[in-house]
């Protein structure tokens, strides 16, 4: 990638299409002057431009400053540091939902899979402060979490305050398989209330690792969501069969009853044979006035821990999966039925090989399905979700497969997901985005080229094709490199 430094020309004459023609908003209004003399920081040059919010695609310079979109036009105006991204797309940045490995490890591979903000908010978290001071300084990439509902369900009935969603290696189990009495669910909603208080991203659930969660403590959880006009991000019940739609439609009518805004995580896994008939109840219940977005990953396999209620009785016939499909992250080895009842004593985390391509295809290209990594912390062996989903969608799904338009998938990646969240969480408002005033998280990828490289066999592998990401303006990709001591990223929270 030729890169310079100084003035570029060559591009006279070029048509852009729509930029600023929108009516002003003082959210996104432009940062700087307009005039000629000011020099900016940043001069993305001569690349192919698509906002997801205006559906603009044009050839422009992207000019930024103080880490906003400052100027977008056809005209060369002065870059203190000025790149040519000639035959790239430059897009917002990627806009993840749903991503466990909240470290600096994992935060590396999303940024190099073009993610710019990755927020935990299905598992959530139990203490926002905390959570926030392990990031600061560190974060390569915006990052935030959601309240949880299982921490704070752990902390309730057991006094145990636990990072993890599922409480990993702690001797207690009834936080999964137990009904709360009322003093505990009086204390699991002040915990969530809590770290609303403190800026949590609405509140996470994950149902179908609780099962003792009797419906009328999570009608309460959604009531307590509506109540502060946040959204709740749900892994939905276990099946009692792979047709059995009604952990689906469970959620959807709480959601109903109470006004919730619901978000629907990883449906692809939650529905396995079902997921055509499940997007299309979805689908019905928005017509209606549900306020319900889903998502799903690129990937035909899942991934857990082994210890969970996922994996209780009647899980094969459940998931329509065998000990065979099980692969054990720590080994890779594929599970047996000895090997299963002793790794699941132990505690850890399998991949779960259950689902096939053409489930994964029709819920990528649904419209208004998001892209949610579900990405596991990236240790060898993990899942490659973590590392892939994005460059996945855009490679196999738009390129190869034709299965969506490249601006369709763009946007899937970056304006719904800051929609679903910009009603609470005011920052997501300048996110998702590619206009003046917008913040200044931007993605540049090469359509011909980008593609996923982590595999089941060897996850810790960077997706390619993405030479330049940015965050508040800062490159922290910049030649297909993570640039070194580049933390540019900032906690993210809603309003209190």
């Amino acid at each position: 990638m030729r890169v310079m430094r100084g003035m570029r020309s060559g591009f006279g004459g070029m048509l852009l299409l729509c930029f600023g023609c929108a009516e002003v908003d003082p959210v996104t209004a432009p940062v700087v002057s307009s005039s000629d003399a000011v020099v900016y920081d940043i001069g993305l040059m001569g690349g192919r431009v698509l906002d997801p919010e205006r559906a603009s695609d044009s050839v422009a310079n992207v000019y930024i400053r103080e880490g906003r979109i400052a100027r977008i036009t056809t005209a060369e105006l002065r870059a203190a540091d000025v790149v040519d991204v000639e035959g790239l797309v430059v897009a917002p940045g990627f806009i993840d939902l749903h991503v466990h490995g909240q470290d600096p490890v994992s935060w590396d591979f999303m940024a190099r899979d073009g993610v710019t903000t990755a927020l935990e908010l299905e598992a959530g978290v139990l203490g926002q402060a905390a959570f926030h001071e392990r990031a600061a300084g560190t974060a390569r990439i915006h990052h935030g979490a959601s309240a949880g509902h299982i921490p704070a369900r752990v902390f309730a009935m057991h006094g145990i305050q636990s990072r993890s969603s599922g409480a990993a290696g702690s001797a207690e189990t009834g936080w999964m398989t137990d009904a709360t009495d009322e003093s505990e669910r009086a204390a699991l909603l002040e915990a969530l209330t809590g770290d609303l208080d403190a800026g949590a991203i609405g509140i996470g659930m994950g149902i179908a690792y609780t099962p003792g969660a009797r419906p009328d403590e999570v009608r309460a959880v959604f009531q307590l969501a509506a109540d502060r006009e946040v959204a709740l991000f749900v892994h939905i019940g276990g099946q009692a069969n792979p047709r059995d739609a009604t952990p689906l439609e469970a959620v959807l009518e709480h959601a109903e009853a109470t006004g919730a805004a619901l978000h629907v995580v990883h449906l692809n896994s939650s529905s396995l044979a079902i997921i055509d008939e499940n997007l299309a109840r979805i689908d019905a219940a928005r017509a209606r006035g549900v306020d319900v977005t889903t998502e799903v990953y690129p990937y035909t396999a899942a991934s857990t821990f082994l210890e969970s209620a996922l994996f209780s009785e009647g899980w094969r016939e459940r998931r329509g999966a065998d000990y065979g499909d099980l692969q054990w992250v720590a080994t890779g080895e594929r599970l047996t039925a000895e090997s299963f009842a002793r790794y699941r004593a132990e505690g850890g985390t399998v991949i779960i090989h259950m689902m096939k391509p053409e489930w994964i295809r029709s819920g990528v290209a649904h419209a208004g399905v998001m892209i949610g990594s579900d990405g596991m912390p990236m240790v060898p062996g993990a899942h490659p979700r973590g590392a892939g989903s994005h460059a996945r969608v855009l490679g196999k799904y738009v390129r190869e497969q034709a299965a969506l338009g490249l601006a369709d998938a763009i946007a899937k990646m970056t304006l719904l997901p800051a929609q679903r969240l910009e009603s609470f969480v005011p920052a997501m408002r300048r996110k998702g985005r590619l206009r003046e005033g917008a913040d200044a998280d931007v993605t540049v990828f090469d359509p011909a080229e980008v593609i996923d490289r982590a595999t089941f066999e060897d996850s810790m592998q960077a997706s390619t094709g993405i030479p330049h990401v940015l965050v508040a303006g800062r490159f922290v990709v910049r030649d297909g490199e993570l640039v070194e001591g580049a933390a540019p990223g900032q906690g993210i929270r809603a309003a209190r």
